[in-house]
């Protein structure tokens, strides 16, 4: 099956989308665009994400975006999981902590689960599940990176709580990290190499128009 290259990330986070770009890399057969570049309505995502798995999350932008813009999608959902929390932060990684005057969201969420890890294990993982809605075909996927928070931020680079989060056999937290290196490990980059691999069993071939 011979499909156009041209595929839709389901998501309004330029920070998302770039490291998005940067795997996509690896698989010059894909044209990536941001569903935001196409539809004027991508605002309206942040509604559909309320569902309690990372799975019907990413499936729920993944179809907004298709249906809309009728290209095929790729929607994410991803999160971080605290051992000493019981699983939290999870699907409500991203609106974690309430808006806080002169912070962004990021900073908001970093401090408040430093905050509630004062004295306890620091056991974490970060987790992405891809969907891909392409054709009438939904294929999925997940990765994930274990790792463990750092006591206070560290980095410039990447976003999310990539400050806070140093994974298994590393020194430095994500943030510290390069592109290179990150994408080396990271959650979505296991993401998208287990969802290629199935897109290639589906026989699905993608071809420049």
């Amino acid at each position: 099956m011979r499909l156009s290259n041209k595929i839709l990330l389901a998501t309004n986070n330029r920070d998302k989308f770039d490291e998005f770009k940067s795997l996509v890399a690896a698989y010059p057969e894909i044209d990536l665009a941001m569903a935001s570049d196409v539809l004027r309505n991508t605002d309206k995502l942040r509604f559909v994400e309320t569902h309690d798995t990372y799975l019907d999350n990413a499936i729920a932008k993944a179809r907004f975006v298709n249906l809309g813009a009728h290209y095929p999608a790729l929607g994410d959902d991803s999160g971080i999981e605290v051992l000493a929390l019981e699983g939290k932060l999870g699907v409500r990684s991203q609106r974690y902590a309430p808006p806080k005057a002169g912070m962004n969201q990021d900073q908001a969420n970093n401090e408040l689960l430093l905050k509630e890890l004062a004295g306890k294990r620091r056991d974490a993982r970060f987790v992405c599940t891809l969907a891909l809605l392409i054709e009438g075909i939904l294929i999925s996927a997940t990765g994930t990176l274990e790792g463990a928070i750092a006591e206070a931020p560290r980095g410039t680079h990447g976003f999310g709580y990539d400050p806070l989060f140093i994974p298994k056999g590393q020194g430095k937290t994500v943030a510290e990290m390069n592109s290179a290196e990150k994408n080396a490990v990271s959650h979505r980059a296991k993401a998208l190499q287990e969802l290629m691999t199935k897109v290639k069993t589906h026989g699905i071939v993608f071809a420049k128009p």
